[in-house]
């Protein structure tokens, strides 16, 4: 089953609505500043985590270096969630994560043109040119 155009579509939403007034990200974790085709989208319960995969609360826009070389730098990331949205939502985002979810091939495609529209949308109210 190919999910990369969900995945794709999904990650440049969440940089997008990640992105300030002047068009920058800010790394959920360490505050790095990028624009959003250059930064990543940060799963707090990781990308192989069905569950939280496609949840909007459970990404944010995350540098590589964090992302990758720090493996997400959960404990700040859990901080900067729990801040957010506050501790019970993020006790049912690390509960939802170990959920069996199968994803069908149509879900898949219609979470691709989902979030390919809202990403568009945004872009185009935010002024950032897509990539």
């Amino acid at each position: 089953m190919k999910i990369s155009p969900a995945d794709k579509y999904f990650s440049r939403y969440i940089r997008i609505r990640d992105a300030d007034e002047n068009g920058k990200c800010h790394c959920i974790t360490c505050g790095h500043e990028s624009e959003p085709k250059y930064i990543q989208c940060g799963h707090y319960g990781k990308r192989q985590h069905k569950g939280t995969r496609f949840s909007e609360k459970n990404c944010h826009a995350q540098c590589g270096a964090c992302n990758r070389w720090e493996q997400g730098n959960d404990v700040i990331f859990r901080r900067k969630l729990v801040e957010m949205y506050g501790e019970e939502q993020v006790l049912l985002l690390e509960s939802a994560r170990y959920a069996t979810i199968k994803i069908s091939k149509f879900e898949l495609e219609q979470i691709a043109k989902y979030y390919k529209e809202k990403s568009t949308e945004l872009a185009k109210s935010k002024n950032i040119e897509l990539w």
